[in-house]
């Protein structure tokens, strides 16, 4: 029998299709795996796993306790986009948990007096930037898809965590020290953090009871008991009278929100169907662009100590972002061109715009088939994230991407609740050219993501990779690279997030400082590029189908972040 997924399937109607393989019984798991960026999450799930849990109870229970433990990049407070796989059905769905813009949110909503945008730091902290949080009705509805224990068991982790205390460790040590200056406006947030006037030292043993209490209310009463009621309204008053920036949120706005169910966005890569998340993540339409162009050069032969290889890459990936910043942004309120901006002969155009022989210096976004005419936007910076896998031994897999955006969102608490910063994402500049931005902010609209949750299927439709990752705008690239690694140069899931970054910057390329990437520094000046070396900010989780069947999960070494099996 043929799998639906087999490659000469059209592209748009992969896009159209839930995603459901002949062979689908074929992916059930002889194992079970979870990885998350803390090992207290990733206990967590593991946790969830031997009580007889499924993959989405695993990654729920992981979400809640990353709420506690790594509070600078995730947790109810702000949103995420799930990808599941169910093992039985073979069938693929997506959930949008993306933050919303409340009622009070205009396209002027980061502009300064005189008409130009705010600079990001004068627009980050306070009420501006708080969106309506999504993660929560995220989990609700992923529960009832795919639940299997009480959902008021899936707090128990975090609830011990928030009311017993967790260990100040490097990262969130890192976090607090970056935000300390801006804390002199929020001693809310401050009350729950610092000691002795300054940030907790690492090992301090920290506790947050209001949100322990809020847990507990939530297990039992369901997610009306964050989205209305004495939350809701703590919510709402913290917003409203914040010191910086103050600016309504309603209780309308909260009980209003509704996680939504979206199609998967899903192309090929050599043998391969590589899914991920729709507008209004970025995330899947950007991957497919970059493999898509990427394809069309040997990468596998020259290998990953080729300089052609990076060569190609760094230009496929400038093209894709571009296209990125010009034609993506919330389906509910602008047209995305989603088939025509992954469509094969698009992209066969766009790569021959990269020659082997110099790089191309000037990136215009493409016009790809079905596009109105659109104006490109600003790119915004963006920030914490935390990705989660869990693969359980049914074979469901949930790959979630999660996020409050920058350290500790809006420095706004609620409730022990860190709320957001998503409505930076936005662009500021909500005109160009007296045409208005795909990406402006608008009362109910979701800003446009970089996350990436992903699943790979192979040639019979049996899933056989996941990934995700945290890092803003270079989540795409990681999870591009990885896949890259993977599939053309045969690495280990391990291998392939661990192998080093190539990024870009208004002046060139980047390329991550202390691995091997260094190496094509100079090859690449001399095809014309301007490069410079850096550290980056990285953390990707993932996990591996084994030819035997086992999965085995990987966690970035440049993070703390683990893998467990079950």
């Amino acid at each position: 029998m043929t799998s639906r997924l087999a490659r000469p399937l059209a592209i748009l109607a992969l896009f159209l299709l839930p995603i459901q393989p002949a062979q689908a019984r074929e992916a059930v798991s002889l194992s079970a795996t979870v990885s998350a960026a803390d090992p207290r999450a990733a206990a967590a799930g593991q946790k969830i796993l031997r009580e007889g849990g499924s993959a989405t109870d695993a990654a729920i229970a992981m979400m809640l306790a990353l709420n506690v433990v790594e509070p600078h990049n995730s947790g109810i407070g702000g949103g995420g986009f799930l990808m599941h796989h169910d093992g039985e059905t073979g069938l693929l769905e997506s959930i949008d948990g993306r933050e919303t813009a409340p009622a009070a949110a205009r396209p002027d909503r980061f502009l300064g007096p005189d008409g130009k945008p705010l600079a990001f730091r004068d627009a980050w902290p306070g009420g501006y930037s708080v969106g309506v949080p999504g993660n929560l009705r995220l989990a609700w509805m992923a529960h009832r898809k795919w639940g299997k224990l009480p959902w008021a068991r899936l707090f128990d982790p975090a609830i011990r965590l928030a009311a017993e205390g967790f260990e100040v460790r490097q990262r969130l040590d890192t976090a607090m020290k970056a935000v300390a200056p801006i804390w002199a406006d929020f001693p809310e947030i401050q009350k729950y953090f610092w000691v002795n006037g300054a940030p907790a030292p690492i090992g301090t043993m920290l506790k947050n009871p209001p949100l322990a209490d809020l847990f507990r209310r939530i297990a039992a009463e369901g997610p009306d008991a964050f989205y209305k009621g004495k939350t809701a309204e703590a919510i709402a008053k913290t917003v409203t009278s914040a010191p910086k920036n103050p600016v309504p949120i309603t209780l309308e706005d909260l009980a209003s929100y509704q996680a939504k169910p979206r199609k998967p966005v899903c192309g090929p890569y050599r043998v391969y169907t590589v899914c991920g998340m729709g507008p209004a993540s970025a995330g899947g339409i950007t991957v497919l662009q970059i493999l898509g162009m990427v394809e069309q050069f040997p990468v596998a032969r020259w290998g990953k100590d080729d300089p052609r290889s990076w060569h190609v890459i760094g230009e496929a990936m400038r093209l894709a972002y571009a296209d990125r910043d010009t034609w993506l942004g919330d389906p509910d309120f602008v047209k995305v061109p989603v088939a025509g901006l992954i469509d094969p002969r698009y992209l066969r155009q766009r790569a021959a715009l990269i020659s082997l022989d110099h790089a191309r210096g000037s990136y215009p976004p493409g016009t790809p088939p079905m596009a109105e005419p659109r104006t490109p936007a600003q790119p915004q910076p963006e920030s914490g994230t935390s990705h989660f896998v869990a693969v359980d031994k049914d074979g469901d897999i949930a790959s979630w991407t999660s996020t409050i955006e920058s350290f500790f969102g809006s420095q706004l608490i609620a409730d022990g609740v860190i709320l957001n910063n998503e409505l930076t994402d936005f662009s500021f500049t909500p005109e160009r050219n007296g045409a208005p931005v795909a990406n402006r902010v608008e009362p109910g609209k979701r800003p446009l993501s970089s996350m990436s949750p992903t699943i790979v299927y192979d040639r019979s439709g049996t899933p056989v990779f996941t990934i995700g990752a945290a890092g803003g705008r270079t989540i795409i690239m990681q999870v591009a690279k990885a896949l890259i690694a993977h599939f053309d140069w045969g690495l280990s899931a391990q291998e392939s997030i661990a192998l080093g970054l190539e990024y870009f910057n208004a002046d060139g390329l980047v390329l991550e400082k202390g691995t091997s990437l260094e190496a094509m520094k100079a090859p690449l000046e001399r095809l014309g590029h301007k490069v410079t070396v850096a550290p980056m900010g990285l953390k990707a989780n993932a996990a591996e189908r084994g030819s035997d069947g086992h999965w085995t999960g990987a966690a970035d070494p440049r993070s703390p972040g683990v893998s467990l099996q079950e």
